[in-house]
């Protein structure tokens, strides 16, 4: 079991702060609203889980927060910079420097060992970690110099966390990371995404269809025609080698 931790209060402890917003797609004559109207707040440590059915909005929402998409309207502040106003240039400077992602899909390499996938990613940031260090830190200490064809799925993703972590991100944005994996792997995954928010004091924000794994969160947001429908702090975490599923 995790112990909760005080809800963060302070102004300092505020890393995203969105309001107001929204998002609509255009398919020819047809308009989707994705977003509709979100206020957020994201706090420096914590472990958030985002729920919701397809199409409520979650991933669009990822991706504004990301830098990814810009949103039709409303505004999000990052470490209180307005990142909508935000040209090319600078969201990519803001996603190098700043952002972890960690996607369904591993987008690894095929040709690179684990080390050289890693390695991508330090050779441009700017206090990386070494990748070596990045992939113990998962877990991985042993397979520096396995290609991805020689990796289980779970050793896969956990290659895409450790490549994520290596800059040293503030912020790690996670699209169903266990989307494509059975229970026990899925849990090795959560417990490297844990391990490096506790370790580095990345918030985390995971989105999930599993509503199980949101009792690891410190917060549940839950989404539904793209607004936040229901926000609960977890007054008892459990430890992601409790879960499940």
């Amino acid at each position: 079991m995790i112990a909760d931790e005080a809800t963060p209060t302070s102004r300092d402890d505020v890393i995203f702060r969105a309001e107001g917003l929204t998002k609509t797609y255009r398919m020819g004559d047809v308009e989707v609203q994705a977003l509709r109207g979100v206020d957020l707040q994201l706090y420096r440590g914590e472990f958030v889980v985002l729920l919701g059915p397809s199409g409520s909005g979650k991933s669009t929402l990822l991706n504004i927060l990301g830098g990814l998409d810009v949103p039709t309207s409303g505004s999000v502040w990052y470490h209180g910079e307005d990142i909508t106003r935000a040209n090319d240039t600078q969201l990519t400077q803001f996603r190098r420097e700043h952002v972890g992602f960690v996607f369904q899909f591993y987008n690894l390499i095929p040709s690179l060992t684990a080390r050289e996938n890693v390695a991508i990613v330090t050779e441009i940031a700017e206090k990386p970690l070494a990748p070596e260090a990045a992939l113990t830190l998962v877990g991985l200490g042993a397979r520096f110099d396995h290609f991805p064809s020689q990796l289980s799925g779970g050793e896969q993703q956990r290659v895409a966390i450790a490549r994520a972590i290596a800059k040293r991100p503030v912020v790690m944005l996670c699209d169903e990371p266990t989307g494509a994996l059975d229970s026990a792997t899925g849990v090795q995954v959560l417990q490297a995404l844990e391990q490096a928010n506790r370790d580095l004091q990345t918030t985390t924000v995971v989105i999930t269809h599993n509503a199980d794994i949101a009792r690891m969160a410190d917060r549940v947001l839950t989404m539904a025609n793209g607004r936040i429908v229901e926000e609960r702090r977890n007054t008892a975490r459990i430890s992601a080698a409790e879960l499940r599923w």
